[in-house]
Order: structure tokens, then C-alpha cells, then sequence
């Protein structure tokens, strides 16, 4: 399995090539290939600041040679005016990595931004803000970095690390106790320590589960505000417990205030604006 670092390697090569392909010829025709500068990166929307440490790898990875100077770092509160770092360097690297280093920084600033304002939504409920794996294929590893930048938790990266039975498996297994006996038998023989999720749409799948046991948190899903207050007595501290689907930023204070410990929101990634950023010469 790639490591952290060896995505985002991945990744910035990846937009490197869908973005330069065989030569930035705008750039290339118009600025001598020795000239120097500057640019800086100009904030121009308030928000939460993400991406500024994967920002120096673009910029390292392109041309090693450019130097980066940070004056504002990740997870900083930032208004619109504040520069965030300035980058000395040859004025083509300037040039060829602008849209690239923007495109991340944006749109984990945005991410982060986001989060932030869920997380303060609920603050003081002792519910936690999880994201989701609806995120833009490609980017997870950063999007789910900005989540945390922004205050929120990661639910889990992928299908690799945590077993989350759904809808579809327990149907598929034929039930929920197939389903659990089935996963523990699995994760015996594979020799895997995996936390299990299971996700209940119902006060009777949710009593199978209470009589099943065997999981480490129940996922109500779809749950309205009084079923989930009922579902958290039901449960009583005895497994973790989260709420999920339609949840808005106008009702989650709602559902966290019922006592859940989780709430995963997937318009954390799949519906987040970017926040507003551009790389400008000095």
C-alpha cells in the first residue's frame, strides 16, 4: 500500500502532466529561461488556511531550486488580504506551477473552512465531526488532510483500514448476524485488528445488533432527532455511535446535542466551495 507521501507524489505528477503535457509554450515563448522573481500567495476570501505544506512540495517537486517563505501556516484563521508565503524562484517555475499549487490550495482551504464552521456549529456537545469517502477521486488523501486541519476527524481513508458493514453487505450476507460472524471470521483469518461500524436503518435492525453484539460502533442512519435520542438510550454507552444521512448544517447541533458521538457529513468534500486564493507577482 502507497504511503502517504507517495500519493501526493503521485498526484502532483499526475497534475503536472494533465497540466503542462509536453510544454507550457505560452510561458516557454514569452520569459527568458534565467529570469528571476516573485510572487505571492494573496487570500483573497476569509477562511481557514489549508495546503500550504503540500504547496512547498509542488513547488520542490517542479524545481527544486525555488524557495518558499511562510508567513501564514496551515489551519491559520486567514482574512481577505493576508499573504500567506512568497516564492523566489525562475519566473517559468513561477508561471508552471501557479494553477497547480492554487487548485490544491484551494480547495483544501475550502475543505477546511468548511469544517470549521460544522465543528464550531456543534461545539460543546461532545460530538465529533467526521468526513465521509465522497471525495474527488484522486485527492482523498488531501481532502481528508484538510478536514483535519479544519477541526473535523477522518472516518476512515479508505476500504482498507476499518470495516463498515452497509445496507447492501448485510442484505448481500443475508443479515446482520451473517454479516457480523461473517466479518470476524474474516478478520481472524486474514489476522486483521480492524474496528467494525455497523450501520442499522431501523429500530429492529438496531435491536439485532444490541442482541448480536461483536462491533465497536452503530451508525444510525437516517434517523430522525427524537428516533436518535431513543437509539443513544437504547445503546447506552455499551458501543460508539454515529449519526448519518441528510444531516445539514442547520440540523446537525440538532443531532449532536441527542449524544452521539459521531456525525459524518459528506458535503465536507463532495459539495465544498473553494476558498478564493491567487498567486500573484510582487
Amino acid at each position: 500500500m502507497l504511503s502517504v507521501e507517495e500519493l501526493e507524489d503521485k498526484l502532483i505528477d499526475l497534475a503536472f502532466a494533465e497540466d503542462i503535457g509536453d510544454g507550457d509554450h505560452t510561458t516557454l515563448c514569452c520569459i527568458p529561461e534565467k529570469e528571476m522573481g516573485k510572487s505571492h500567495l494573496l487570500v483573497k476570501e476569509d477562511g481557514i488556511l489549508a495546503g500550504v505544506e503540500v504547496a512547498k512540495k509542488v513547488f520542490s517537486r517542479f524545481d527544486p531550486t525555488m524557495k518558499v517563505d511562510v508567513l501564514l501556516k496551515d489551519g491559520t484563521p486567514v482574512k481577505k488580504g493576508d499573504i500567506a508565503f512568497v516564492v523566489t524562484g525562475k519566473v517559468r517555475s513561477l508561471l508552471q506551477t501557479e494553477r497547480t499549487m492554487l487548485n490544491i490550495m484551494q480547495r483544501m482551504s475550502g475543505i477546511a473552512t468548511m469544517t470549521h464552521r460544522y465543528v464550531e456549529r456543534i461545539a460543546g456537545t461532545g460530538a465529533h465531526v467526521l468526513d465521509t469517502r465522497k471525495t474527488t477521486p484522486g485527492m482523498r488523501v488531501l481532502e481528508k488532510q484538510a478536514v483535519k486541519i479544519g477541526g473535523g476527524m477522518n472516518h476512515r481513508i479508505g476500504l482498507f483500514d476499518m470495516i463498515l458493514l452497509k445496507d447492501n453487505h448485510i442484505d448481500f450476507a443475508g443479515g446482520i448476524s451473517n454479516a457480523i460472524s461473517r466479518c470476524h471470521e474474516y478478520l481472524k483469518q486474514k489476522n486483521l485488528d480492524l474496528k467494525i461500524e455497523i450501520e442499522v436503518r431501523n429500530f429492529e435492525e438496531l435491536q439485532q445488533v444490541l442482541d448480536c453484539g461483536g462491533v465497536d460502533r452503530i451508525m444510525l442512519d437516517n434517523f430522525s432527532v427524537p428516533d436518535t435520542r431513543k437509539a443513544v438510550e437504547l445503546i447506552n454507552h455499551r458501543f460508539e455511535t454515529e449519526s448519518s444521512g441528510g444531516i445539514t448544517f442547520d440540523t446537525i447541533r440538532d443531532y449532536a446535542s441527542q449524544g452521539v458521538d459521531f456525525i459524518s457529513v459528506g458535503a465536507l468534500t463532495h459539495s465544498v466551495k473553494g476558498l478564493d486564493l491567487s498567486f500573484k507577482a510582487c
